[in-house]
């Protein structure tokens, strides 16, 4: 998948400064990928962690909304709500931007955001980036060059990717976290804010 409709590939600029991922706008849980917002805890692998996710209007914002509990009982410890960046079979060639934006509220608590790449074999393995989040809401970029491999070999490369999440994970947490828009953004002047990777 091209996202910006005849962007230029890696190793060139792209022209489209920004590409819109989601908006908090839907219908439903539909992303302006085309694709939809799934819910995902740890009860795949037997945990017992749980949740959901639905659009709100929060504090004046359209967003979805993460909500749930995240236990560590039985090996579990996560929830997340995970998005297909493209068609089944196809990837998103991000290499023309820089990173991601976000713009999101939460209850206090640090959250994840992970990359999954077509070139990953195993279900565990993503790229990585914390963040903070507050009672307010607050607009953050993400560079992919700050991500980190967790359980991969894999240097970051955002030619090929097919999933993302934003999740919570690794500690007993009540959840709330609110997502009103992400996009692709190409300013070569990132800057990370409440970054942890």
């Amino acid at each position: 998948m091209d996202p910006a409709g005849g962007c230029a590939g890696a190793n060139q600029p792209c022209e489209t400064a920004r590409v819109i991922l989601e908006q908090g706008r839907g219908p439903g849980l539909l992303a302006e990928t085309g694709q939809q917002w799934r819910c995902v805890s740890d009860q795949v692998m037997g945990g017992v962690s749980r949740g959901q996710v639905q659009r709100a209007r929060i504090d004046g914002e359209s967003a979805l909304h993460l909500t749930g509990t995240v236990s560590l009982e039985n090996n579990g410890g996560f929830l997340q709500m995970a998005l297909a960046l493209s068609a089944p079979g196809e990837v998103l060639d991000a290499s023309g931007y820089h990173g991601l934006e976000l713009r999101v509220r939460g209850n206090g608590a640090r959250y994840n955001l992970h990359l999954r790449s077509a070139d990953m074999t195993a279900v565990w393995q993503s790229w990585r980036i914390s963040f903070e989040t507050c009672s307010e809401w607050r607009d953050l970029t993400l560079p992919f060059a700050q991500f980190t491999p967790h359980r991969t070999d894999l240097p970051v490369n955002p030619a090929r990717l097919t999933r993302l999440g934003l999740v919570a994970i690794g500690q007993v947490m009540q959840v709330d976290l609110a997502l009103s828009r992400l996009a692709l953004v190409a300013d070569q002047n990132l800057r990370s804010q409440n970054l942890r990777s």
